[in-house]
């Protein structure tokens, strides 16, 4: 970490959450390989509350059968960078996902859609037909990713 970033212990997301709005919501998530490597993605991610638990999370959404959802059921942590011009922040912690393969019995199939849609909503999706875009989860088997920050760190630039 540079001199000037600060660092927040816990669930402090707001800066995160104000970056994630300024550049569409995409990050990069980096996960671990089995042989312990990183694996970075670039994925739309936002701030929203945990379906469970009502705390703050960061939350993506994962296509059914990606690396991404491979690696984070073999390791559960992760690491998250909103980025704006010099601005960033970077949340760690771990996920849960929960989905059509990795299901949690306090979430039914219309919990399942409405957390999807309230993860998209909080990358700064918008969508004009909800049917299509609730059957393009479904199909592709998509699964919400919610990481609980256990740190989170911030170059106020």
């Amino acid at each position: 970490m540079n001199a000037n970033a600060t660092r927040h212990a816990g669930a402090d997301l707001s800066t995160f959450a104000e970056l994630v709005s300024l550049d569409h919501g995409l990050c990069v998530l980096s996960t671990l390989r089995g042989d312990g490597s990183v694996q970075a993605s670039v994925v739309n991610a936002g701030v929203a509350r945990h379906p469970l638990t009502g705390a703050p999370a960061v939350g993506l959404v994962a296509t059914g059968g990606s690396r991404k959802l491979r690696n984070l059921r073999a390791d559960r942590r992760a690491t998250i960078v909103a980025r704006a011009g010099w601005r960033w922040a970077t949340v760690e912690g771990t996920v849960e996902i929960i989905g059509p393969d990795d299901p949690h019995p306090d979430v039914d199939g219309e919990g399942l859609r409405l957390l999807l849609r309230e993860i998209f909503r909080a990358a700064g999706g918008s969508h004009d037909d909800w049917d299509t875009y609730d059957r393009t989860m479904a199909d592709e088997r998509r699964a919400a990713v919610l990481l609980a920050p256990a740190r989170a760190y911030t170059n106020p630039a």
